[in-house]
């Protein structure tokens, strides 16, 4: 009996090992390169690039969120990204107060005020899968908005041909249908009257050369 028993612990243990060596080469396996997003970048610069990242609030992910975000991105798929090698990636009106990039699906307007803080102009519209049905969302910052966006002024820049590089955080806490404008709750698969998302979505991002154009 004892010996039954030891053998199954080293069965488990063996499986137990090949299984977080899985996921352990799943995490660090370098993503293929998508043949179409070449096609994406002809009207970007060389040198200019910008990425940007919506983060779930923990309890409405998968498990709960006790997974790390990359490996729960590539075990359960729909990562909430876009880059500057996105389909359709566009640069909009760059400020040092005031940014916009664009790719399929994907709209993002960040502004600041005279002293730095995010304003209400501020919003993200990209698409999402809820309760199994593909959306567009519309997310906007709380009424006090929490977050920045960070500018500086490449070295070299001029007024004639001046860049900017920089990052941002932003918390998005009220979303709503873009096609119909309604705040997103039951339709979700939420409780009748809880407005989705219950904690606020994390928007972040960096940019590196883009041009300024202003608004």
């Amino acid at each position: 009996m004892k010996k039954s028993i030891k053998t199954l612990l080293i069965l488990v243990a063996l499986a137990l090992a090949t299984f977080l060596a899985g996921l352990v080469w799943l995490v660090s396996r370098p993503d293929e390169p998508n043949p179409a997003d070449a096609e994406s970048v002809s009207g970007i610069s060389p040198g200019t690039s910008f990425e940007v990242h919506v983060e779930r609030p923990r309890m409405d992910r998968f498990l709960g969120g006790i997974l790390p975000t990359k490996l729960e991105n590539k075990l359960m798929g729909g990562e909430l990204r876009f880059d500057h090698t996105s389909r359709g990636a566009k640069i909009g009106a760059v400020a040092p107060n005031h940014l916009e990039l664009i790719a399929e699906g994907w709209d993002l307007l960040i502004e600041t005020d005279d002293e730095g803080r995010i304003t209400a102009a501020t919003r993200l519209v990209f698409p999402m899968e809820l309760a199994e049905v593909k959306r567009s969302l519309r997310c906007r910052p709380a009424e006090r908005p929490t977050g920045y966006l960070r500018t500086t002024r490449r070295a070299g820049s001029s007024e004639k041909d001046d860049w900017l590089d920089g990052s941002f955080l932003i918390e998005l806490a009220n979303c709503e249908n873009a096609q119909t404008g309604k705040i997103i709750d039951t339709e979700a698969g939420g409780d009748p009257g809880q407005a989705w998302p219950s904690s606020p979505l994390t928007l972040s991002g960096s940019f590196r050369g883009l041009p300024t154009v202003r608004p």
